[in-house]
């Protein structure tokens, strides 16, 4: 295989084995789309695209090494190198070949010039054990294969952010191993969007699952600028116990030349739920069958389209109470097993 053709991988050829390769975010959306579970489509320009990338910064000065040689605790110094890197990364010419097969992959995507979202893929992203979720950049709704070649580049440059390469240093992940992948993916033009959790990010409940959602695009859910609508759901029962529904000011939606803008809802939409008990109860089918396929608790991305189709945007492990299961003993039964067993049951030893 040529190094064009490593460069780029699709989703329907990659899974959450192949995270080395294409990341987190990449392997996610490659394994949901074998697994048949609705996802938008798209690409992924993977670690070997990246490292071609940079080999051609490196020849001129190290990267990596400065980076393994910081002092966590010394913000000023962190905050310089990540400030000449990223510079660095968005100076720096993509090597030919990789620019050609990602310009080629998003003509395949989008024939007619339709919009993507270009979406940062650490390798180091989404494992059990960490969560770098939202330390690096996302871009939506970009229209052009020019501006989605330089948002690819914007993607790299973000593994060298201020929190990034923090993050490492505090978690000793060695630089050598960490890689950027960038999901190239068509765009959802969502009329509401939001996030699910498979296990109650409150509780730790395994038998529920809560649904938080608004209109609009995503993005105003994550970064905390709307409070969501929020939904509790039986997972086997599908009865929905708590309905919270919020007053949502403001949604974000496509702008016109690219990216998103910030528009107020009318009042009758703020106080208007966003989702239909029907569209709940999808949403609830496909975190089951999420869950089932990974087997165990996921943290979801998911969007409506403006047709009422759900589709998923990412999946990753729920870390928050599975760390928390980790880090609480187990008691050990004493003695004889069944005596343990009479014991919590009120019986006598």
């Amino acid at each position: 295989m040529s190094s064009a053709n490593e460069a780029v991988a699709w989703f329907r050829d990659v899974g959450i084995a192949d995270r080395p390769t294409v990341g987190g975010k990449g392997g996610s959306l490659g394994e949901l789309t074998q697994a048949g579970i609705p996802v938008p489509p798209g690409f992924v320009v993977t670690t070997h695209g990246f490292e071609l990338f940079l080999q051609a910064l490196e020849a001129r000065d190290p990267v990596r090494s400065r980076v393994e040689a910081l002092d966590r605790h010394d913000l000023a110094a962190v905050t310089s190198l990540s400030e000449e890197l990223r510079a660095r990364v968005l100076e720096e010419k993509m090597p030919a070949e990789v620019e050609q097969a990602i310009v080629d992959a998003y003509r395949t995507l989008c024939p007619d010039g339709e919009p993507v979202a270009v979406r940062s893929s650490a390798t180091t992203e989404d494992a059990e054990d960490a969560s770098f979720a939202g330390l690096q950049d996302t871009f939506l709704w970009v229209l052009t294969e020019q501006d989605m070649v330089h948002r690819v580049r914007e993607c790299w440059g973000s593994l060298y952010s201020t929190e990034s390469m923090t993050y490492r240093l505090k978690h000793d992940f060695p630089e050598s191993g960490v890689a950027m992948g960038v999901v190239v993916q068509r765009m959802v033009d969502a009329r509401c969007a939001g996030v699910m959790f498979t296990r109650s990010p409150t509780t730790g409940d395994k038998s529920v699952i809560t649904v938080e959602g608004a209109w609009g695009l995503g993005s105003a859910v994550v970064s905390g600028e709307v409070t969501p609508d929020k939904w509790v759901i039986g997972k086997i029962t599908g009865e929905i116990s708590d309905r919270e529904i919020s007053d949502k000011h403001a949604r974000q939606v496509p702008a016109d030349g690219g990216g998103i803008r910030e528009v107020e809802n009318k009042p009758d939409k703020r106080k208007a739920p966003c989702l239909t008990d029907e569209e709940l109860m999808g949403l609830r089918e496909v975190g089951r069958r999420i869950e089932r396929h990974y087997g165990k608790p996921q943290d979801i991305e998911w969007a409506v389209d403006q047709d009422g189709q759900i589709l998923l945007l990412q999946s990753r492990p729920e870390t928050v109470w599975a760390t928390k299961d980790k880090e609480t003993p187990v008691k050990k039964p004493e003695g004889n097993a069944l005596n343990h067993v009479m014991t919590i049951f009120g019986g006598k030893k």
